[in-house]
């Protein structure tokens, strides 16, 4: 039933074609905002960090103003912003944008939303990076139940969520507790995504570090080797990501005294890398 609402007394409504061309000015603006945002993944996605953010801030302030402090979408700047931040090391500028998109995403969201996990995961990984793993510890944790209640066991999510933490106990020398989730995020990834898909190379060639950094390189030569030919296929033979598991490669096979093929890995190593190395701009 539709009600009609009466201004109080003294008030009077705002034109139509007023409130139109205010409604106009809002979209446009949000529109703009978008683009911003566009337009800082593609500079970050370049690597020129510092670029970004001003039109991350540009976008924040036009979202906050029109949309209000607590709206999903200025959540979503925010973590962007924290992002950046983070790609340059400032971790005590990410820190509090992070907690605030966290925070918006419980109120608004809902404590257990796939979105709030993906903010615990952006939370963690702040801390993951400068060794504060007892405080990255819990937040990947939650961020894995949430995601496992929400999505289900066998979510590509929960395989992130489970490889995250088993980087953590990886880096920690932890290795019993960091390879069951190594090969439950694989299997998972295997399944949902297909056995040669990169997110798969990806867990074979951290698994595969977990194994070299134990010495049980008998076991790490194997998924570094599915890990090179899954990559190969999948980006191409001359990808910088081929590169960085043919040198991982290496390192195996010179323990195990194959140097020739070692030095071979190597040399392609370094001809991919070269290959994408930034030019010098002209003088």
């Amino acid at each position: 039933m539709y009600v009609a609402r009466v201004l109080p007394v003294g008030l009077a409504a705002t034109p139509p074609s007023i409130a139109l061309a205010q409604g106009s000015r809002a979209d446009d603006e949000l529109a703009e905002a978008r683009r911003l945002n566009q337009e800082a993944t593609a500079i970050r996605s370049s690597g020129k960090f510092s670029e970004a953010v001003p039109l991350v801030q540009r976008a924040l302030a036009i979202q906050e103003k029109i949309l209000g402090p607590e709206h999903p979408d200025v959540a979503a700047s925010l973590d962007n912003l924290a992002g950046l931040y983070r790609d340059q090391g400032k971790y005590a500028e990410a820190e509090p944008l992070y907690r605030r998109a966290l925070a918006i995403g419980e109120k608004v969201l809902g404590p257990e939303h796939p979105g709030v996990a993906a903010s615990l995961n952006n939370l963690a990984e702040l801390y993951h990076a400068p060794g504060k793993y007892a405080q990255a510890e819990p937040l990947y944790r939650r961020a894995l139940t949430i995601r496992e209640k929400a999505l289900g066991p066998e979510h590509p999510a929960v395989a992130e969520s489970l490889n995250n933490l088993a980087e953590l106990y990886d880096a920690q020398g932890k290795y019993a507790q960091a390879e069951p989730r190594y090969r439950r995020a694989l299997a998972i990834l295997e399944k949902a995504l297909g056995r040669e898909h990169p997110d798969v190379a990806t867990v074979l060639d951290s698994l595969a570090g977990l194994y070299k950094a134990q010495g049980k390189y008998a076991e790490a030569g194997p998924q570094y080797r599915r890990a090179l030919a899954i990559l190969e296929k999948a980006l191409g033979p001359e990808h910088p990501n081929v590169a960085t598991v043919l040198e991982h490669l290496a390192a195996v096979l010179r323990k195990t005294n194959r140097t020739a093929e070692a030095e071979g890995m190597e040399a392609r190593a370094r001809t991919i890398k070269a290959k994408h190395a930034p030019t010098a701009p002209a003088k």
